[in-house]
């Protein structure tokens, strides 16, 4: 089987193990920078990779990292356009990605999680923190990524 990953570095830990993995079973792998492709958008989707048109894979592996979510997001739906099997779909990426939806899709689907409450206006703070029960809260913004972005609130005050 020809297995593509999409991974910007072939040194992460992660990329290795899959790398190494794959050839064990016997698999042809190869590891492709999402951002160096080139996407053709027509009745015919294309992808180019170096300059050349993309052989294609029997399956490919995203790992799309969160400072390249548009693009390699693209890049994956632009597989799936081509009828790639791509072990996890552009639109669940993008969700990942997002994550007042990924906290839409688990509440939907009634999957546990602590509570939760989103707000734009430091006016909606207060109110937001009673309505879960009061202080201690985690404060997270939107984009934040690997931690960044997190505050423990242990005061209501705090988190205002």
């Amino acid at each position: 089987m020809r297995i593509a990953i999409l991974s910007r570095k072939t040194d992460l830990y992660s990329t290795r193990r899959l790398v190494e993995a794959a050839r064990k079973r016997g698999h042809t792998v190869r590891v492709y920078n999402p951002v160096l492709f080139a996407m053709g958008v027509s009745a015919n989707p294309t992808l180019h990779y170096g300059g050349k048109p993309f052989a294609g894979a029997d399956a490919v592996i995203p790992r799309i990292g969160a400072s390249i979510s548009f693009y390699g997001v693209a890049v994956v739906r632009q597989m799936e356009q081509m009828g790639l099997f791509c072990a996890n779909e552009s639109q669940a990426i993008a969700r990942s990605r997002d994550k007042l939806r990924a906290l839409q899709v688990l509440s939907r689907h009634k999957i546990g999680m602590p509570p939760t409450a989103f707000v734009r206006a430091k006016s909606d703070i207060l109110p937001a923190i009673e309505r879960l029960g009061g202080a201690p809260v985690i404060c997270k913004v939107l984009e934040g990524t690997q931690g960044l972005g997190v505050i423990l609130a242990e005061t209501a005050k705090v988190a205002e």
